[in-house]
């Protein structure tokens, strides 16, 4: 789908990654962004519409699906990213935390603007996953888990909207230089790259992108022997 005249909704459009999202849509002609927060007061970027949705409640998602009928794309960009395994003293809390935000959020955001995408002439849904949706160490071992259940389902999502002619877009990428990686020693893709490869492969038509070379590596040696997954990814 194209950007140009679009009406894109962005979860966590306040900082990082979303913000960079809301940026790029503006620039690509858009025509209106919803840029959403759980403190709208939090969102300062010109020319965006500020809007009050924390993705794990389901009363601000219906109201916001209420509201903002007019979607043409929802980019669920929203999560949360705690470091910790499952063994350790709160990994059930955290993983339970984990899945809240980065699996049922963009479920129940997907539900609800899934009759307004087809109504608008089918649109388009980008899910922000990540290069650890395949891979998996103690480190960000309950993170990753969420990120793979989020693979899982934008997969799902993909058919079962192909019918009403939606297009799911699944990003996969490692660490971005946002605040969200700030004390990670490892290679970072500033957010605009990231947003600008992401958004050339929406108006490709593409279902999948993956935005940085460790990425592209980690997809291809899912079919090695033995699978890259088996192995420990060294963070």
């Amino acid at each position: 789908m194209k950007l140009d005249n679009a009406v894109v909704f962005i979860t966590g459009a306040n900082r990082g990654l979303g913000l960079a999202f809301a940026k790029a849509a503006l620039a690509r002609g858009a025509r209106k962004v919803y840029a959403a927060a759980r403190d709208p007061a939090s969102v300062t970027l010109p020319g965006v519409i500020p809007v009050k949705l924390d993705v794990t409640d389901p009363d601000d998602v219906a109201r916001v699906a209420a509201e903002c009928a007019d979607v043409t794309l929802l980019v669920n960009n929203a999560g949360i990213a705690n470091t910790g395994g499952f063994l350790a003293p709160d990994g059930l809390a955290s993983t339970r935390a984990h899945l809240e935000t980065n699996f049922f959020g963009p479920l129940m955001l997907s539900q609800a603007f899934a009759g307004a995408l087809a109504a608008n002439g089918g649109g388009g849904i980008v899910n922000v996953l990540s290069v650890v949706s395949w891979i998996n160490s103690p480190l960000l071992g309950v993170y990753s888990a969420s990120k793979t259940a989020a693979w899982g389902l934008t997969n799902g999502l993909r058919h079962e909207l192909r019918e009403q002619k939606t297009q799911v877009l699944g990003l996969h990428v490692g660490f971005i230089d946002t605040d969200m990686t700030r004390g990670f020693e490892a290679p970072k893709t500033p957010p605009e790259v990231v947003v600008a490869r992401t958004l050339d492969a929406l108006e490709a038509g593409d279902e999948e992108v993956r935005a940085d070379e460790f990425t592209e590596q980690v997809k291809q040696g899912l079919s090695a022997e033995p699978g890259i997954y088996l192995l420990a990814p060294g963070f």
